[in-house]
C-alpha cells in the first residue's frame, strides 16, 4: 500500500497509510462507545472523549517513534522515517536500507528507545491522574494504562512485531553467538 508523505520532523521522513485513516474512525468509535455504553458518560461528551483518546493515541505512538530515533540516533545508526496505519492503528520505523550487519546489542538498544520513553509518560500519568476531573478521569487513565500496556510492558510479550520480538531476537543471537566463541 502507498503511503502520503507527510514531510520531515527531526530529520524523520513521516508518512502515513491509507489504512491509518479507517484506524482512527474505528479507534474514534470505539473509544466513544466504551465512553458511552460502559461508562454512562452523555453522548455528545463521549464523542468528545472518544475523539481526543484518539488523538492521544496517535500522540503516544509519534512519541513512542521518536523514542526509537532518539536511542537509534545515540548508537549512531539512526532511523530515516515513521510510516503510520500500520495494521491500521500502529506505526513502523524506518532504516535505511543500506545499513551494515549491526550487532544484536545495538538493535536491542534501538528498540528499547521507545518503551523508555512511554514509561516515562506512564509515570507523568500516574502522577497526573488526580488532577483529572469528573468524566475525564477515565481520559487520564486511558492515557496511563495506554502508555503502560500498549508501549511500555510489550517488551515483554514478543508478538512477532513489536519490540519485545525484536529484543527477544537479538538476544537469542547475543547468547547464540557466545555459545559459539
Amino acid at each position: 500500500m502507498k503511503s502520503i508523505h507527510l514531510g520531515k520532523l527531526f530529520g524523520l521522513q513521516i508518512s502515513v497509510l491509507p489504512l491509518a485513516f479507517a484506524g482512527m474512525f474505528i479507534l474514534w468509535i470505539g473509544f466513544s462507545s466504551i465512553a458511552f455504553y460502559g461508562l454512562n458518560i452523555p453522548f455528545g461528551e463521549s464523542i468528545l472523549i472518544g475523539l481526543t483518546a484518539t488523538l492521544l493515541h496517535w500522540t503516544f505512538e509519534l512519541i513512542h517513534g521518536l523514542g526509537h530515533a532518539y536511542a537509534a540516533k545515540r548508537t549512531g545508526y539512526p532511523m530515516i522515517g515513521i510510516t503510520f496505519g500500520t495494521l491500521a492503528i500502529f506505526a513502523l520505523t524506518h532504516y535505511p536500507k543500506d545499513e551494515p550487519d549491526l550487532p544484536p546489542s545495538v538493535h536491542i538498544r534501538r528498540a528499547l528507545g521507545g518503551p523508555i520513553i512511554n514509561g516515562l509518560l506512564s509515570i507523568i500519568f500516574y502522577l497526573l491522574l488526580p488532577l483529572w476531573r469528573g468524566n475525564w478521569f477515565w481520559l487520564g487513565m486511558f492515557a496511563l494504562f495506554e502508555n503502560l500496556f500498549v508501549y511500555t510492558l510489550q517488551v515483554f510479550i514478543p508478538l512477532g512485531f513489536n519490540d519485545g520480538s525484536t529484543i527477544l531476537k537479538n538476544l537469542r543471537k547475543m547468547y547464540s553467538q557466545k555459545d559459539v566463541e
